[in-house]
């Protein structure tokens, strides 16, 4: 690890008030950033920043990145204040269980716009600054946007969205010099993932695909997350990282030796 690899960068990563968003945060500010830790709980955002390494520097910010106006008014203000803006991480995310035939309408439309529209809210309000000192994007997917699960139709498609969405800000922007790239973990051992892990019939059926046999830690995703956002990954531009444990190496078969 680099201890000043994001020295004098600003970065945003959302979501940050647990799980993969926290680890981020501290890692990216571990390596020098200023990091604004953006969330809908201001107690889980100022865990986060008491948790972060002596010396970090992290900025709170309470911003529901669904709400149009609120995102687009938080990146400016960055970019303001800091003078420049040099990463986003797009990592807030919301699950929600359901079929097409019985997922209502309003759960439907709550999964994508925390996980489709917050990402496009974002990155618009951030691209004009990230052009002027090429900066990044990395979103924060899922396996389950590589491939559908049983039951979770609306965040299956949500995360497929951002696969594509991905894809064309890398095309759009990558000659602009901003570079836009996801990762995709599969089980995670964060707050979302809780009622899977803690439950041990599930646990097994999970450690049944995965080749290494546990759930990823979170701090394991923000390692890649960091990889992307720095000058390490220059050349790397509209790539979809699983960070799966090898749960997508399999063709879907069971095991049968």
């Amino acid at each position: 690890m680099d201890a000043n690899r994001f020295a004098d960068k600003v970065v945003v990563v959302t979501g940050a008030g647990s799980g993969i968003g926290a680890a981020t945060t501290h890692r990216l500010a571990r390596e020098g950033a200023t990091v604004i830790a953006v969330g809908r709980t201001e107690d889980k955002l100022k865990s986060t920043a008491a948790g972060a390494p002596a010396g970090s520097a992290i900025v709170t910010r309470v911003a529901d990145v669904s709400d149009e106006a609120a995102t687009t008014s938080l990146i400016a203000e960055v970019a303001e204040e800091y003078g420049r803006l040099d990463v986003l991480v797009n990592n807030a995310g919301l699950g929600m269980p359901g079929t097409v035939e019985n997922t209502d309408t309003a759960v439907w439309r709550q999964v994508f716009a925390v996980n489709v529209d917050g990402v496009f809210f974002a990155s618009r309000a951030a691209l004009p600054h990230l052009r002027r000192v090429g900066g990044c994007i990395v979103n924060v997917g899922s396996v389950s946007g590589l491939g559908a699960d049983w039951g979770l139709a609306p965040y299956n498609a949500a995360k497929g969205a951002l696969v594509n969405l991905t894809n064309a800000m890398a095309l759009d922007h990558g000659h602009e010099g901003v570079r836009v790239n996801a990762v995709h973990p599969s089980l995670t051992r964060t707050p979302m993932a809780a009622p899977i892990i803690e439950n041990e019939a599930a646990l097994a059926a999970f450690l049944q695909r995965i080749p290494l046999q546990r759930p990823a830690e979170p701090d394991e995703v923000a390692d890649v997350i960091a990889f992307l956002a720095s000058a390490d990954a220059r050349f790397v531009n509209g790539a979809h990282i699983p960070v799966d444990g090898g749960l997508g190496a399999s063709n879907g078969q069971p095991r049968m030796f």
